[in-house]
C-alpha cells in the first residue's frame, strides 16, 4: 500500500456519468477491483471516497463515477492504496463474460485490455453502457444474462450490496454457474474507513460469516457468495 498525492487533469461527463482524469505515481494505480481512499487536502473533515479506476496510462488512471461535485480539473487529492482484492483473470480464460448487475459497467471495463490481449472474447452484459469499446467486444442485454453464463469460461460481476441477493436468486435461477467456470463479483458499498478502522459499515453476509468489503473485499470469489 502506497500513499501520496494525485491531481484531478480532467473530468469526462459522458450520458451523464461523471469520471476524472487523476495523475499519480505508477505504485497508486490500482489493478481492476482494487481502489484507492481519496480525499482533498482543502476539505479535511469530508468523508473520504473509493476511486476505482476504469483505465490506465502512465502516471495516471479513469477514475470511475461518482466523483465528488467539488472536484475540479486542478484539485490536489491525498490518495492511499491500492486497497482491497481485485478481479484476478485466469490466464486459461477465453469466453471472458463482464456482467454489470445493476448500474454501468465502468468498473468491469479494466479488465477488457487483459482479456483481449491474452485472446479471449469478450461480452459485457450491460443495460446502460456510456463507453466506446473496442469492435472486438460484443454487448448483450441484461436479458441474455443466461445464454452468457452457459457461453463464458470466466465471469464478473459488478453489484451493489444492495442488490447483491437479487443476483444470487438470478443466477440460482438460471442454473448456469457449473463448478468448472471462475467466476468473481465486485460488490459496491460505502467504504469510508478505506480498510483502518473496521468500522464495519461495509459489512456483508457471505456463505459461511460476514466478511468487510474493504479489507477482505470488495472483490470475492463467487464460491464465497
Amino acid at each position: 500500500m502506497h500513499t501520496g498525492k494525485g491531481q484531478v487533469l480532467e473530468l469526462i461527463l459522458e450520458n451523464g456519468f461523471r469520471r476524472a482524469r487523476i495523475s499519480c505515481d505508477e505504485p497508486l494505480i490500482p489493478f481492476p477491483g482494487q481502489y484507492l481512499s481519496a480525499g482533498t487536502a482543502s476539505q479535511p473533515d469530508a468523508l473520504l471516497v473509493s476511486l476505482f479506476s476504469t483505465e490506465s496510462a502512465p502516471k495516471s488512471f479513469t477514475a470511475s463515477a461518482p466523483i465528488p461535485g467539488t472536484w475540479t480539473p486542478g484539485t490536489e487529492i491525498c490518495l492511499r492504496g491500492p486497497l482491497g482484492h481485485g478481479f484476478t483473470l485466469p490466464p486459461f480464460a477465453r469466453r471472458v463474460a463482464l456482467v454489470a448487475f445493476d448500474t454501468s459497467p465502468a468498473r468491469l471495463s479494466g479488465l477488457l485490455e487483459s482479456a483481449l490481449k491474452q485472446g479471449a472474447a469478450v461480452v459485457l452484459v450491460c443495460d446502460e453502457n456510456e463507453f466506446q469499446l473496442p469492435d472486438e467486444v460484443e454487448v448483450q442485454p441484461s436479458s441474455a444474462l443466461g445464454e452468457i453464463l452457459e457461453w463464458a469460461d470466466y465471469i464478473a460481476f459488478d453489484v451493489t450490496r444492495e442488490n447483491l441477493s437479487e443476483l444470487k436468486e438470478t443466477v440460482g435461477k438460471l442454473k448456469q454457474m457449473s463448478v468448472k467456470k471462475k467466476a468473481q463479483a465486485l460488490i459496491r458499498t460505502a467504504m469510508p474507513c478505506g480498510g483502518i478502522a473496521e468500522c464495519g459499515v461495509c459489512a456483508v453476509t457471505l456463505k459461511s460469516s460476514w466478511k468487510l468489503t474493504c479489507k477482505d473485499g470488495p472483490v470475492f470469489d463467487w464460491d464465497e457468495i
